[in-house]
């Protein structure tokens, strides 16, 4: 039974923001599980020593994964805590997401100490950001500004904006306001004009398939409208084979008893997107159709670009 639980220890990462989503697990587990008790397990992983190149370059987002899986198949940590933005969508079968926090606000900020939105940045202006989904939205709407590279946590993001190289950057709102930078926010970028990443904006836990005991336990922990959510984008991020060496974008939200999502394939420089909507209860049934949806649209073409 859970009850046999009495520890359970979390492996993170070291960031702020990640530390930040492991004790705000920590706190959920012990305060639903009085008799649990929880202790924290910070690790670099290669994804936050590696910085001087984009994700795709290196590997893709599953860097930020591989030492904490490690990790629990030692035996050293049960559960990693991640943002569901980070998990490729094909996980090694050795593990599961067993559970699926409320979703924050799952959309992109536009943060500059001097315009307040896209629309403001003059001529050519520098604008960071290492994702090319940000890259792609952002040229597709203003094809006259200067992407350049960004890479590194949160604070060092900001601190680099604050040192003048750019004119402004896009984050993850939820990242900012869950470290109570809601201050750095300019604007905020929504659907349909802007769609976030698959997942993003959800924290989710990771544990050993085998371990059906946690399984169980965080079973109770699973928000069930954010978990149909994130499992319908990722269904679709998995039938496209996207990474982040790919620019696609989803959004999908609970209305009624229905799944509706928005996604989109675009080409880096922001000269084609294609776009796709599509309704459906059935979570996976429903990522899938608009990924067939999009390919009917010509989306591999652009895909194999990532691949070259």
């Amino acid at each position: 039974m859970t009850k046999e639980i009495t520890t359970i220890t979390i492996a993170t990462r070291e960031s702020p923001l990640a530390l930040w989503q492991a004790k705000f697990t920590a706190d959920l587990i012990e305060k639903t599980f009085p008799y649990i008790k929880t202790k924290l397990l910070p690790m670099t992983t290669r994804g936050d020593q590696i910085l001087n190149v984009t994700l795709d370059k290196i590997g893709g987002k599953g860097l930020f994964l591989k030492e904490l899986e490690h990790a629990m198949l030692a035996s050293q940590a049960d559960i990693a805590v991640h943002s569901m933005k980070d998990v490729p969508a094909a996980m090694p079968d050795e593990f599961t997401i067993c559970s699926i926090f409320t979703r924050h606000d799952a959309s992109d900020a536009f943060v500059s100490n001097t315009y307040k939105s896209i629309d403001e940045l003059p001529q050519n202006a520098v604008v960071g950001t290492s994702s090319l989904r940000r890259q792609s939205q952002l040229l597709s709407l203003r094809p006259d500004l200067q992407v350049k590279a960004l890479r590194g946590n949160v604070q060092t993001r900001l601190k680099k904006l604050d040192n003048g190289e750019y004119d402004a950057i896009i984050l993850a709102t939820a990242g900012l306001e869950r470290m109570k930078m809601d201050d750095r926010i300019a604007s905020k970028m929504y659907p349909p004009n802007w769609l976030p990443a698959v997942g993003q904006g959800a924290v989710g836990v990771e544990c050993l398939s085998t371990r059906t005991d946690l399984i169980e336990l965080f079973s109770q922990l699973n928000d069930e409208s954010t978990a149909q959510c994130i499992h319908a984008e990722r269904a679709m991020n998995k039938e496209l084979e996207g990474s982040c060496s790919s620019a696609i974008g989803a959004s999908a939200i609970v209305h009624g008893d229905t799944i509706k999502m928005q996604a989109l394939v675009a080409h880096p420089d922001g000269s084609k997107i294609i776009r796709v909507e599509d309704e459906s209860n059935d979570p996976v049934l429903l990522g899938k159709n608009i990924a067939q949806a999009l390919f009917a649209k010509g989306a591999q073409e652009i895909l194999d670009l990532a691949h070259d």
